[in-house]
């Protein structure tokens, strides 16, 4: 069966730990713990591991780079190009200013909407055509920067609400992988179906 791979973007370092800007990389920590894995460093610069998705057990690469967001592309590459998968298996789960705060959105190519991480992955792909989970994670409140937004972390409020968008981002990789994109996005964006 061919092999996928699931990245969670992030900042590595615990100032970062808590950022909206890390919600990718805790998707793909919350999906280490539901696979009982622990991620291992792997000479491509990232943190990775193995797992078996759905009862079919689907083999999937699950990581997060180690380097800054926007060196993202440098793992995401050489995770790609060592175990030769090509970008239509490449998912990135990403933090999304652009919709709503906990809702979870999943698309194929597009542009990077001024995502450093995205836009260092799309160039060292060679292509923007691979899949994205975006995480939405609201937008600045008045004039702030939003380069300053996404490096605040969660309010105390919006942590419980969070912590189910980040199991539920889990999730749709999970379905991305078993079902494929049409699928998963009639279940992510269904009204009435995932939030």
């Amino acid at each position: 069966m061919d092999l996928w791979v699931i990245v969670g973007l992030g900042n590595p370092g615990a100032r970062y730990a808590g950022n909206r800007h890390n919600v990718g990389a805790h998707v793909v920590d919350a999906l280490a713990a539901r696979h009982r894995v622990a991620l291992a460093r792997h000479k491509g610069g990232a943190v990775a591991a193995k797992v078996a998705i759905g009862p079919d057990r689907i083999p999937a690469l699950i990581a997060i780079p180690t380097g800054f967001m926007n060196e993202s592309g440098r793992a995401v590459r050489e995770l790609a190009r060592f175990y030769k998968i090509p970008p239509a298996r490449v998912i990135v789960v990403h933090d999304e200013l652009d919709i709503g705060f906990g809702l979870i959105r999943l698309k194929l190519g597009g542009g990077e909407g001024g995502h450093n991480g995205l836009r260092s992955v799309s160039a060292l792909l060679g292509t923007r055509d691979y899949l994205r989970v975006r995480v939405g994670i609201g937008r600045p409140p008045g004039r702030m920067d939003p380069a300053d937004f996404v490096l605040r972390d969660f309010t105390a409020a919006e942590q419980p609400e969070i912590a189910v968008s980040v199991a539920e981002a889990a999730d749709a990789a999970e379905d991305l992988v078993r079902h494929g994109l049409l699928a998963t996005q009639q279940r992510f964006h269904a009204p009435g179906g995932e939030r």
